[in-house]
């Protein structure tokens, strides 16, 4: 398989298809294939960048045991917990992304799904975030309902995330209590309430290249509009605490590998970033369109939005 034909079949309308067989991916050259991955990117998304910025609105006693999580009951991890945060610290994280040029902002919660008196609370914000700024809203609280989605909608919320996390043949070594099935299915109803999609996955959890890559088809069929790429971050007391991290070409192979397969959705480098070099510029040279910048929600990002702006610069890409 020619690779860079490949990418140029893409450009003119082709599409991989799960059926289709893939095992080339693997043993392409990295250099080339990453090459052809930016020739997508370039194609569909153009040079300008997109960068969203998280603030965690709840945290800690998710009853849920995933595997790589800080902040499930069933790791042992010593993480922050507290209800869900004052209207007016989300208000004012929002405000001061703005300023910094950030197009996106999220509030992100622990737990199966945010209900009662805290979706409330949530909702509020949002309305007052959509009177008070002028940036783009996303949310991110878990297995809600399409009726909570749609009260999101009005609130001001154009970006539903949540992730499926891996391939739906690996999904059981990582979570036993809900199913990939219930994933899909959030995904379905966010669609259906006319919200775009952000979701993508953790990748470096012991998974194969071929459970990416199905994960990568998973996010084509559900229709992802962002695709957030998280590199595993070990958490001491989970599971995963000694995974081995992936090298740095592991992990630009996915990130191509997911252009490829998804050539019009934002890929979005997210957790991880310290284990690329120069703050992942070659990331962003080798399919990445998106980012999100700053601290991530349960560990300590390595770059900052001034680091990031300057490395966008650098390689010419528009803010």
């Amino acid at each position: 398989m020619d690779i860079l034909e490949l990418a140029d079949k893409i450009i003119n309308g082709k599409r991989l298809c799960r059926e289709d067989n893939t095992d080339f991916f693997a043993s392409c050259d990295l250099e080339k294939l990453c090459t052809g991955a930016d020739r997508i990117r370039k194609h569909y998304m153009g040079d300008r960048v997109d960068m969203c910025a998280v603030i965690s609105g709840k945290g800690g006693r998710c009853p849920e045991d995933c595997k790589y999580c800080a902040q499930s009951v069933f790791n042992k991890t010593g993480c922050d917990v507290y209800d869900f945060i004052p209207e007016e610290e989300i208000v004012r994280a929002c405000k001061e992304d703005e300023k910094e040029g950030i197009h996106r902002f999220s509030i992100v919660t622990a737990g199966k799904a945010l209900t009662g008196d805290d979706f409330k609370k949530a909702v509020h914000a949002y309305k007052t975030m959509s009177k008070e700024c002028n940036i783009g809203l996303c949310a991110s609280m878990g297995f809600i309902t399409k009726e909570q989605l749609e009260e999101l909608k009005a609130a001001g919320v154009t970006y539903y995330h949540h992730n499926i996390e891996t391939s739906e043949s690996y999904f059981p070594k990582i979570c036993t209590t809900h199913t990939f099935s219930d994933k899909l299915r959030t995904l379905k109803n966010v669609k259906e309430t006319g919200l775009k999609i952000c979701s993508g996955g953790i990748i470096g959890m012991g998974e194969t290249l071929k459970d990416r890559i199905s994960m990568a088809f998973s996010l084509a069929e559900a229709g992802a509009d962002s695709i957030p790429v998280n590199i595993l971050m070990p958490v001491k007391g989970t599971p995963l605490e000694a995974v081995e991290t992936l090298s740095e070409p592991e992990i630009l192979r996915t990130i191509a590998i997911f252009r490829y397969v998804n050539p019009d959705a934002d890929i979005r480098v997210a957790a991880g970033r310290k284990f690329f070099t120069e703050g992942g510029k070659k990331a962003f040279m080798s399919g990445a369109s998106a980012v999100i910048t700053g601290n991530m929600v349960t560990t300590s990002g390595s770059t900052t939005v001034s680091m990031d702006k300057k490395m966008f610069g650098e390689i010419g890409r528009i803010i």
